[in-house]
């Protein structure tokens, strides 16, 4: 049994252009071995947010936690004090739109920023 409060995994990755795909691969294996079930709306999560880290910021390391909390809670750190931005929906956007899928995907999101710099950008799943 897997108790609320559980941290269920912690990786630190080099932000790249390869990031989200190891978070995302990462995230399977551990909903695999923890025999979470359907493990989609997390990979999408921590896709989006690992994306984001590695496409506006200059951090050079993610770490990325998965827990209980009231539900999945997904957790992508970095150094930067660079927020993430809602875009505007735009039709003819080839980007832009992955946090307002977010907010679709799940509970709640937010970003918490950290006493020594960075932040922690979260979203709770479910229940």
């Amino acid at each position: 049994m897997i108790e609320t409060g559980m941290v269920l995994g912690v990786i630190s990755i080099e932000s790249s252009a390869r990031a989200p795909e190891v978070a995302r691969k990462w995230v399977a294996a551990v909903y695999q071995r923890r025999r979470l079930g359907d493990d989609y709306v997390a990979r999408t999560v921590v896709t989006e947010l690992v994306t984001n880290v590695h496409k506006h910021t200059d951090t050079k390391l993610v770490s990325v936690r998965l827990l209980l909390e009231d539900g999945l809670r997904v957790e992508v750190e970095d150094r930067s004090a660079v927020l993430p931005v809602v875009q505007d929906w735009d039709d003819t956007a080839e980007s832009g739109r992955g946090l307002l899928m977010l907010g679709v995907l799940v509970q709640e999101w937010g970003v918490r920023p950290l006493a020594d710099g960075g932040k922690v950008t979260w979203a709770r799943l479910g229940g």
